[in-house]
C-alpha cells in the first residue's frame, strides 16, 4: 500500500518511509509524521522510483490512501465468472427463487455497502482548507527541490531482485515445516491441510487485511499478520511484497516453530509473541520432558543423526534438546491468537473467554482435548503412537499423540496447487500454480487426449508431462481437502443438535401452520458458533415445505442470486425483487456502530465511516469497563451458549396448504465462514466467492413427513 500526501511536490507519493515502518506505527501522530517525513524525502531526492501508483498525485491532494497495483496473485485469484445460483437451490435441487440479477449493487443502492460518507464524496473527503495546498499556492515548483542528495536510483527490477541467500538464511533461523517432516511425517501430513497451515495463504485473509489497511489508513498496523504470519512478522517481511515470493516458512502461516519455538507465556497479547530463532538443531518446546530426544542424541552416531550444522555427511538432522513448556499442555497457549481485540477495544476473537466461563473449563477439559484429540470436537481421548521416525522407522515408545489437523469448521478457497502444502508441489512456483487451470481438467487423461496443436498453454504447462505431474499433485491435495471437509462436518455436528419439527397447530387445509425446531449447542466448551467474529461466520437453519405433488411451496433460509441471505444485507430484498425472510434463524454475530445519521447500524467492518473523514483506528476515550463495550461500537451476538438451546418458530401461510395429503418438511443447518456481502466489500474475486459457496457445509439434514387433513 502506498500513501499520498499534499505538498508542492509534483511527485508526492511516498513509500520511502517503508511499509515496515508504516505498518508498525499504531500512534496516529507518529503515523502522520512518518508519512510527512517520507513525502519530504521523496520530493527532496526527486526520485521517480519512489512514486508508487499509476500517476503522480495532484498538487493540493488531501491526505488519502492510494491503492497500488497489488503484486500478490493471491489477491487476484482467477477472476472466473461465478454462477452463484446453484447455491440458492432448495434441498431438492429446485430452481433459484428469483431470476433477477442486480449487477452487484448493494443494499443502499450503490456499489459500496456502506454508501457515501456524511459529507458526500469519497471517504477521505476534500482538503479541509480548500482545494489548494496547505500553503495556498498553486505553483508546480517543488519548494524543497534544493534539499537532499541528487542522483538516480536503481531501476525497479534491479531493486526488487531477490537475494539468492535469503531462503537459506531464513531456514537457518526459522526452519520450515518441511524440515520437521523428516522426523515427524505423520504430524506434517495432518498439519498441511489444517486451518493453521491455511492462515497465511488464505485469499480471504489477504483480501481482509488489505481492505483493513486501506480503510484505516494503515493504522491497523501488524494487528492481522501477527497471528496469520507469525514468522513473517518477526522477519519484518514487507506487506508491499507478494506473499508468493516469501520464504516457504512465511507462507506456512502458523507453522511448527510458531508453537514449538516459543518459550514465554504471553497470555492475551493479540498474537504478539516471540519465536526463538535458531537452526534445525536448536531446542524445541513441547509437552514432554524430552527424554526421547535426549536418548536419540546420545545414540546419534548409531542412528545416523546430525546434531550440528558442521556435520556435512549423510544423516538426518535433529534438534538437540526438547524442553517442557507447560502452556502447551493446557489452553493457555491458544489465548494469544484466539482472544484478540482490535484497537478500539472491540473483541474479534472471543472463543477463549467463552471457554473460560463455560462448563468444560470448570471440569478441567482443555482446548487440545477437543481440537487435537482422537475424535473431532469431542474430548474422547487421544490417539496412541510413535511421535517420531528415524531412518523411515518409528522411534521411541508409543505414547499420547495429538492430532495436528486442529479440528475446526474452516475450509479452503485457495487454489489446490497452493494449499494444502505439499512438498511435491515445490517443483513449481506459487505463481506458476495460479496459471494451472484445474477446473478445466488439465492433466487428466480425458483432457490430454483432446489437446490439439492449436491450443496454447502458459509455461511450464505447455508440456503434457508437466500437466500430468501437476494433476497428480492436485488430486492428492483435493483428497486432503475432502478429509478436511469431512472433519469440519464432524466437528460442527459434535456440538450441534437439531430436533423437530414441533407442531404448534394441527395441520389442516386452508389454515396457517406454525412449526418449530429445537437447535441445541451440545458442546460444553464454548458458544455455537464461535471463533473469529471479525469474519462473521454464518450458521443458519434452512427449512423447506414440499406439498403432495413434490413441489416446494415454502422456504426459510434461502439465498438470493448473489448468494446472500434474504435479510437486510440482500440488495434483492431492498429492491423488492424477492421477499424478506421474516422467519430467518441466523446465528451470525454482527458489528453494530453508532453514526450521526441515526441509531445502531449493522456493518461488515467496525469502522465509523460517517463520523470520520479520515478513518483510523485509535483507543476509545471512555474506558471500555464503564460501557462494557467500546464507544460507538458493539457486537450483536446471536450465538448459543454451551449446553443451551433455542427454538425458532416458522409461520407457514394458509395459502400454501391447499390440498389434503402427505407434506414433507426438510431441514438442514448451513455453515460458511464468510458472508457474501462482506466478501464483495473487500473486493473478493468471483472465483473466491464461488469456492466459498461450493464448499458450504450442510449439517444435521433430515426430513419429516406429516399428513394434512
Amino acid at each position: 500500500m502506498a500513501y499520498r500526501i499534499a505538498s508542492g511536490c509534483p511527485r508526492t507519493a511516498t513509500r520511502a518511509a517503508g511499509p515496515d515502518m508504516l505498518r508498525n506505527l499504531s500512534n496516529p501522530m507518529m503515523f502522520v509524521g512518518a508519512v510527512v517525513a517520507a513525502a519530504i524525502f521523496a520530493c527532496a531526492t526527486n526520485n521517480p522510483n519512489l512514486v508508487s501508483g499509476d500517476e503522480p498525485a495532484s498538487v493540493g491532494s488531501p491526505v488519502t490512501a492510494h491503492k497500488t497495483t497489488y503484486s500478490n496473485p493471491l489477491l487476484n485469484l482467477l477472476a472466473i465468472d461465478a454462477d452463484l445460483s446453484d447455491t440458492s437451490k432448495d434441498l431438492l435441487g429446485d430452481k433459484p427463487i428469483d431470476d433477477d440479477a442486480l449487477d452487484g449493487d448493494d443494499l443502499l443502492g450503490g456499489d459500496d455497502l456502506l454508501g457515501e460518507d456524511l459529507l458526500g464524496g469519497d471517504l477521505a473527503g476534500d482538503d479541509l482548507l480548500g482545494e489548494g495546498d496547505l500553503l495556498g499556492g498553486e505553483s508546480d515548483e517543488d519548494p524543497l527541490s534544493n534539499l537532499g542528495p541528487s542522483g538516480e536510483s536503481k531501476p525497479d527490477d534491479e531493486a526488487k531482485t531477490k537475494d539468492p541467500h535469503e531462503d537459506l538464511w531464513t531456514e537457518d533461523c526459522y526452519p520450515s515445516a518441511e524440515s520437521c517432516r523428516k522426523c515427524h511425517p505423520s504430524q506434517y501430513e495432518e498439519w498441511r491441510g489444517s486451518g493453521h497451515a491455511y492462515a497465511a495463504v488464505s485469499p480471504m485473509f489477504n483480501r481482509f487485511e488489505q481492505a483493513m489497511t486501506e480503510y484505516t489508513q494503515g493504522t491497523v498496523g501488524s494487528f492481522c499478520v501477527r497471528c496469520h504470519l507469525p514468522v513473517g512478522t518477526q522477519l519484518k517481511y514487507p506487506r508491499s511484497s507478494s506473499l508468493l515470493d516469501a520464504p516457504p516458512v512465511v507462507r506456512e502461516g502458523v507453522t511448527c516453530i510458531a508453537c514449538h519455538r516459543v518459550r514465554e507465556h504471553y497470555w492475551r497479547s493479540n498474537g504478539d509473541r516471540r519465536i526463538e530463532p535458531g537452526d534445525i538443531h536448536a531446542p524445541v518446546y513441547g509437552g514432554s520432558n524430552g527424554a526421547g530426544v535426549a536418548e536419540a542424541v546420545r545414540r546419534a552416531d548409531e542412528l545416523k543423526l546430525k546434531t550440528s550444522p558442521c556435520q556435512t555427511g549423510p544423516g538426518q538432522p535433529i534438534h538437540t534438546e526438547s524442553r517442557f513448556f507447560e502452556p502447551l499442555t493446557n489452553s493457555d497457549v491458544c489465548v494469544s491468537c484466539h482472544q484478540v481485540a482490535v484497537h478500539p477495544g472491540i473483541w474479534l476473537e472471543v472463543v477463549h473467554a467463552q471457554y473460560r466461563s463455560g462448563p468444560a473449563a470448570a471440569r478441567g477439559v482443555t482446548c487440545q482435548q477437543c481440537h487435537m484429540g482422537a475424535v473431532p470436537g469431542k474430548a474422547d481421548g487421544y490417539d496412541w503412537g510413535h511421535i517420531a521416525e528415524v531412518g523411515g522407522k518409528p522411534y521411541g515408545q508409543p505414547r499420547k499423540k495429538s492430532s495436528h489437523m486442529f479440528w475446526g469448521p474452516s475450509y479452503s478457497i485457495a487454489h489446490p496447487g497452493i494449499f494444502p502444502h505439499n512438498p511435491k508441489a515445490n517443483q513449481y512456483t506459487p505463481r506458476q500454480w495460479l496459471l494451472f487451470d484445474d477446473r478445466a481438467g488439465w492433466g487428466t487423461e480425458e483432457f490430454e487426449r483432446s489437446v490439439t496443436s492449436d491450443m496454447s498453454f502458459p509455461p511450464p504447462w505447455d508440456t503434457t508431462d508437466d500437466r500430468r505431474d501437476a494433476r497428480r499433485i492436485i488430486d492428492a491435495n483435493l483428497q486432503k481437502l475432502d478429509q478436511k471437509r469431512s472433519s469440519a462436518i464432524m466437528t460442527m455436528e459434535a456440538g450441534l443438535g437439531v430436533k423437530g419439527p414441533i407442531f404448534f397447530d394441527s395441520p389442516r387445509v386452508g389454515k396457517p401452520l406454525t412449526v418449530g425446531y429445537r437447535v441445541s449447542n451440545l458442546s460444553d466448551g464454548h458458544n455455537l458458533p464461535t471463533g473469529s467474529l471479525g469474519a462473521q461466520p454464518q450458521l443458519w437453519l434452512n427449512v423447506v415445505l414440499i406439498d403432495p405433488d413434490g413441489k416446494r411451496v415454502w422456504e426459510s433460509g434461502y439465498l438470493d442470486r448473489n448468494a446472500d441471505l434474504a435479510d437486510m444485507n440482500s440488495s434483492e430484498v431492498a429492491r423488492g425483487h424477492i421477499r424478506r425472510d421474516k422467519d430467518l434463524f441466523n446465528l451470525q454475530t454482527k458489528f453494530l456502530i453508532n453514526n450521526v445519521r441515526g441509531t445502531d447500524r449493522e456493518v461488515a467492518l467496525p469502522l465509523n465511516y460517517s463520523l470520520d473523514q479520515l478513518i483510523f483506528l485509535r483507543p476509545g476515550a471512555v474506558p471500555v469497563s464503564v460501557l462494557n463495550h467500546p464507544p460507538l461500537i458493539r457486537m450483536e451476538a446471536h450465538s448459543i451458549a454451551p449446553l443451551d438451546s433455542r427454538t425458532p418458530k416458522y409461520h407457514i401461510p394458509a395459502s400454501v396448504i391447499r390440498k389434503c395429503g402427505p407434506y414433507r418438511l426438510s431441514v438442514r443447518m448451513r455453515n460458511r465462514t464468510e458472508p457474501m456481502y462482506f466478501m464483495r466489500q473487500i473486493n473478493s474475486t468471483p472465483d473466491m466467492i464461488r469456492r466459498m459457496n461450493e464448499n458450504m457445509l450442510d449439517l444435521r439434514a433430515s426430513s419429516h413427513t406429516f399428513w394434512v387433513k
